[in-house]
C-alpha cells in the first residue's frame, strides 16, 4: 500500500516525521510511510509547521493548503494537501 492516496483533487499523505534533522528533505520510506526529515525541534509546534511549510513548497501550494489531519504530537502523521500543484517527482506520486 502506497504512502498517500487521492481524495478527489486532495492528496494524503502518511508520513514519518524526523525533527531536528542538518536539512529539510523526503528520505524515502519508512514501512508504508513517507519518511521526512526537518530540521525544526519537536517543540511547541515547530516541527509540524516546518514539515507544513516543506510540504507546501514541495507541492507549489499556499501554506493554508496543507493541514493536519493526525499525529499532533507523533511521529506519525497524516496531511492533507488541497489541490496540488506539482508533484515531486523522486516521490513516484501518480493521479488517481
Amino acid at each position: 500500500m502506497p504512502f498517500y492516496h487521492w481524495q478527489g483533487e486532495d492528496l494524503i499523505l502518511d508520513c514519518h516525521l524526523q525533527p531536528g534533522a542538518k536539512r529539510a528533505e523526503f528520505a524515502g520510506q519508512h514501512g508504508e510511510r513517507l519518511k521526512i526529515r526537518i530540521s525544526a525541534p519537536p517543540v511547541d509546534g515547530k516541527a509540524n509547521d516546518a514539515l507544513m511549510r516543506f510540504l507546501a513548497d514541495a507541492f507549489a501550494v499556499s501554506r493554508q493548503q496543507v493541514s493536519l489531519l493526525s499525529g499532533q504530537t507523533s511521529r506519525q502523521k497524516r496531511l492533507l494537501i488541497k489541490q496540488p500543484l506539482q508533484l515531486p517527482e523522486d516521490l513516484g506520486i501518480s493521479r488517481g
